[in-house]
């Protein structure tokens, strides 16, 4: 699998249920036992109980000419299972409802093990930033 926006997220987009810049932005991170469909899975719940630490909120967020970006998230003291993904989504405050935006599988470090160290996510200063629409 690539890198890449869940359908239903961009669909979320075109209809105006997602605003990256006003909404809580939020980074989960999620194992290999994670099987994504980014045809079907729509919110946070579809992953289970497959991520691994605490999602992180993303701060400094920017979007110019359908860029998104935002500034670079650190997770501390992080232990657990293998992380095989990087999953992008709005936070409503419940994983029912909280709809899914981007999957990252594809990165350097990618898949890690995290040992209770700091784990640092550093987003792509290239054109593409975290993602394009």
């Amino acid at each position: 699998m690539a890198n890449a926006l869940y359908d239903k997220g961009r669909q979320k987009f075109l209809e105006g249920g997602i605003a990256v810049l006003t909404d809580t932005i939020k980074v989960a991170l999620a194992t290999s036992s994670y099987t994504p469909n980014l045809s079907t899975d729509e919110f946070l719940s579809d992953l289970g109980a497959t991520t691994v630490g605490t999602a992180q909120t993303l701060g400094s967020k920017t979007s110019t000419a359908g860029v998104f970006d935002a500034a670079d998230i650190t997770y501390t003291a992080l232990s657990g299972s293998a992380v095989s993904y990087i999953v992008i989504y709005k936070d409503t405050g419940s994983s029912a409802t909280s709809p899914l935006i981007a999957l990252i599988d594809t990165a350097t470090g990618m898949p890690f093990t995290p040992s209770g160290g700091n784990v640092s996510v550093v987003w792509d200063n290239g054109s593409n930033k975290i993602f394009k629409l």
